[in-house]
């Protein structure tokens, strides 16, 4: 007997916990378009007021991997790993974690996104490579993983295409922060794209989606409990977002951070957070026996070189020119630069991250919508991170700006970013917790 949508409506109105048949029904009713939006907006509001339990939650993010094509990915052999962030300013470790995940020895397929709002996109920084290929078909994805050990593309169109559908109604519902809908759609997503072990990244801090830590926590710990629950290996870290992560925010300055870690000419918290999460990628996949000795292993990996020459390979088996692994001035330079000085003497206190992200978008460096386009060379260099003494006058970071930039914007979101203390400040914590 067919479900009706009234009924699971009604049922979930009062509280109710659904079965698996009904969450089914939901979610391939979102999928075939046999659920009208209103029925569908009415039942996210639902469970955005009375939540879910894990088992719903589980049911949900299985039924949603499965409203598509799911990749299989056993035909490589090997234990396969994936990353995900929710989102930040700055955020460029998968650019550095996965190569060197690769140069141990661990197959890593990645399906990344496009950047929206002030918070960037891997496959908008891959772009800024000359040549380089992210639209690329799902057999020649496994090849490259099969034979150089990583990649990073775009995801399928048919990879949980209900997601697609439920977010936007999110989006107009005001049910974008409901915990069970947040973990199903990233889970999802992670669960569709055939890795074995992934390890994820939550932010918290003022450039996060969760900006409170408390929020983080329970997004951490939910999404871990019920991604372990569908049979794959889940870790999480809390790392903080109160300031952007990297130096370099836009998206070739954001390789050339990168590239400039992998080459072992930059240390600093960048660096630091993808070490952490790539030792937890590589202890769980069973590459290392714990997180320290996964950590020396990564860090071998720069000493070496092994990682970016695993990064100038993947490049090149995806279309780009790997020689921007060895001469960074290949990657697109915007045409003006311009100082921005601190107004008194003392110690910098604060960095709102979401205005320094969003000055860069204003330069051109992200997007508001989809469509719109980048300039792929803009952005900001930050010069001081919270805690570091700064003379009047002194540059705190550099514009980096193009034709099209809205430099006067930017100027205004970045001084107002800014806070600087007579007193000495400490700088907040990186990781702020693990789950397991």
């Amino acid at each position: 007997m067919a479900i009706k949508p009234s009924d699971v409506l009604r049922k979930k109105r009062f509280g109710g916990e659904l079965n698996e048949a009904e969450i089914r029904a939901f979610v391939k009713g979102a999928t075939d378009g046999s659920w009208a939006d209103y029925q569908l907006s009415a039942l996210l509001m639902a469970i955005a007021i009375h939540g879910m339990t894990d088992r719903e939650t589980l049911s949900l993010t299985l039924a949603m991997a499965k409203s598509g094509d799911a990749l299989d990915l056993s035909d490589i052999p090997g234990v396969k790993a994936d990353k995900h962030s929710t989102g930040g300013v700055g955020d460029t470790t998968s650019l550095i974690l996965v190569p060197l995940a690769a140069a141990c020895g661990l197959r890593v397929a990645k399906m990344s996104g496009r950047g929206l709002g002030f918070t960037g996109g891997t496959l908008d920084k891959l772009e800024s490579i000359p040549g380089m290929r992210i639209d690329i078909g799902v057999e020649e994805f496994k090849g490259i993983v099969r034979k150089v050990g990583c990649a990073i593309v775009g995801q399928t169109a048919s990879l949980a295409p209900a997601d697609k559908v439920l977010y936007a109604l999110r989006d107009v519902t005001e049910t974008v922060d409901c915990m069970p809908l947040v973990v199903s759609s990233i889970l999802s997503k992670k669960l569709a794209a055939g890795a074995d072990v992934v390890v994820l990244d939550v932010k918290t801090g003022s450039g996060a989606i969760m900006d409170a830590f408390g929020k983080s926590q329970k997004l951490a710990r939910d999404m871990v409990r019920i991604g372990n629950l569908s049979g794959r290996r889940f870790s999480a870290l809390i790392t903080d977002m109160d300031q952007p992560l990297g130096m370099h925010i836009g998206n070739a300055l954001e390789v050339e951070e990168a590239i400039d870690v992998l080459a072992g000419r930059t240390a600093g918290q960048l660096k630091e957070v993808a070490l952490e999460l790539g030792a937890h990628m590589l202890r769980n996949a069973g590459i290392a026996q714990d997180v320290g000795s996964a950590k020396e292993m990564l860090s071998e990996r720069i000493a070496s070189g092994e990682g970016l020459e695993k990064f100038a390979e993947m490049i090149e088996a995806q279309g780009g020119d790997p020689r921007v692994c060895f001469d960074t001035a290949l990657l697109p330079k915007a045409k003006r630069r311009i100082d921005v000085p601190a107004a008194r003497d003392g110690y910098v206190a604060a960095t709102r991250t979401s205005d320094i992200g969003n000055a860069a978008k204003l330069l051109g460096a992200g997007r508001e919508r989809k469509e719109d386009a980048l300039d792929l060379s803009v952005g900001i260099v930050m010069k001081k991170r919270i805690g570091d003494p700064v003379r009047r006058g002194e540059p705190v970071m550099a514009l980096h700006a193009g034709e099209r930039s809205d430099v006067v914007g930017a100027m205004t979101l970045v001084n107002r970013a800014i806070s600087i203390s007579e007193q000495p400040v400490k700088a907040p914590a990186l990781i702020h917790a693990v789950v397991e």
